[in-house]
């Protein structure tokens, strides 16, 4: 089991007042499988997104990853996990506007294991290539479209290789055209339906 999450609650503590977000969720996901979380506006969709990507940690309950409990790790412990095991794909992109397309999907790289400047280069130019963007390597973000973007995005979240991929919105701010083009380059949703509510999430 890639995912296991067991009674996780989460509650946000404003003055004295105690928001719940999360109530005893609990969910199985196994390698491989592609998954979309739907529901209406304040159902607690990002906050469940942000501990999958480990972004933030449950109030209680089990988050186990990979058959690791990530639940009781310390933050500087699950930013070592989002950069080994887990990719994202944001809703607006979060590229780094003054580097290249290039050196927006080599920058997990220098946070892995060590990797030749060469070796981290073919790894992120192969991506864009498979991606379409083989000519746009060397444009930065502001001289790309936003299915472009896009496709740089999802470079930067499979560079690294990782099991989990999230994804939240990932194609909120595009026409359905554009759309259709990125959800067919996701891995895993080529086969599948492609209709997700609000914070998705993609494994």
């Amino acid at each position: 089991m890639l995912i296991t999450l067991q009674d996780i609650t989460k509650i946000y503590h404003l003055g004295e007042v105690d928001i719940p977000a999360l109530n005893g969720v609990s969910l199985g996901i196994d390698r491989g499988e592609f998954v979309a979380i739907m529901g209406a506006s304040g159902s607690g969709k990002s906050t469940l997104l942000n501990l999958l990507g480990c972004l933030d940690k449950p109030t209680s309950g089990l988050y186990a990853l990979d058959g690791e409990e990530v639940s009781r790790f310390g933050y500087d412990a699950l930013a070592g996990i989002r950069n080994r095991r887990i990719g994202f794909i944001f809703q607006n992109f979060n590229l780094l506007p003054r580097t290249t397309a290039l050196e927006n999907v080599e920058l997990p790289l220098f946070y892995g294991p060590h990797m030749t400047n060469a070796a981290r280069q073919e790894r992120a130019l192969g991506l864009l290539k498979r991606l379409g963007l083989g000519e746009r390597v060397h444009h930065h973000p502001g001289q790309l479209s936003g299915g472009q973007q896009q496709r740089v995005a999802i470079a930067r979240a499979l560079v690294n290789q990782p099991p989990l991929i999230l994804a939240d919105e990932p194609t909120g701010n595009l026409d359905s055209h554009a759309s259709n083009e990125i959800m067919g380059v996701v891995p895993g949703t080529q086969q599948r339906g492609n209709h997700a509510g609000d914070g998705d999430a993609r494994e």
